[in-house]
C-alpha cells in the first residue's frame, strides 16, 4: 500500500504561522492555534506542509488500510480557514449536534470532516470552541489512546 502523502512533520508550528501572509491570516492562525490548545491541552505538530495537527489516532479504513491521523487540526489556507474536525462525520450523534451548532456558527461552509472559515469575524468564536471542545471529547471516546 502507498504511504500517505499528509505525515507529522518536525517542522515548527510557531516558525509556520509567523509566515502566514497575510499579516490578519497570521493572527487569525494564532487565535485558532490558541483554542484548539486551550482545548485539547495538546501541543501541535505540523502534518505535511501546512496543516496543524493536535493529538493523534489510529484507524483501518473499510479497504484495510491503517492510517494515522491527527485528531483535530486546522489550516490557515490562502482563500479559507480549513479546520479539520473528525467527531461530526466519525459519530452520527455527533454529528446530528453539529448541524445545529452549526446553524449558530455564522457565515461558513463545509466538506465531510472540514469546516470553511473565510475569517473569523464572520463566525461566533464561543461556538467554534464549543464544536472543537465536542468533537475533541468524541474523537476521544471513539479512538481511547
Amino acid at each position: 500500500m502507498s504511504e500517505p502523502k499528509t505525515k507529522p512533520t518536525d517542522v515548527s508550528v510557531e516558525q509556520f504561522i509567523a509566515g502566514v501572509e497575510p499579516e490578519w491570516k497570521r493572527d487569525e492562525a494564532k487565535v485558532i492555534d490558541a483554542m484548539f490548545r486551550r482545548v485539547t491541552r495538546e501541543e501541535p505538530q505540523m502534518w505535511g506542509p501546512s496543516i496543524i495537527g493536535y493529538g493523534v489516532y489510529n484507524t483501518t479504513y473499510a479497504s484495510g488500510r491503517d492510517v494515522t491521523w491527527m485528531r483535530g487540526g486546522f489550516s490557515p489556507r490562502k482563500a479559507k480557514h480549513s479546520l479539520y474536525l473528525m467527531g461530526g462525520y466519525c459519530d452520527e450523534e455527533t454529528g446530528k449536534r453539529r448541524d445545529a451548532q452549526l446553524k449558530r456558527l455564522g457565515k461558513h461552509s463545509k466538506g465531510k470532516s472540514c469546516l470553511y472559515i473565510n475569517k473569523l469575524a464572520d463566525v461566533d468564536l464561543d461556538v467554534l470552541e464549543e464544536m472543537i471542545g465536542e468533537d475533541w471529547e468524541t474523537m476521544a471516546r471513539i479512538y481511547p489512546e
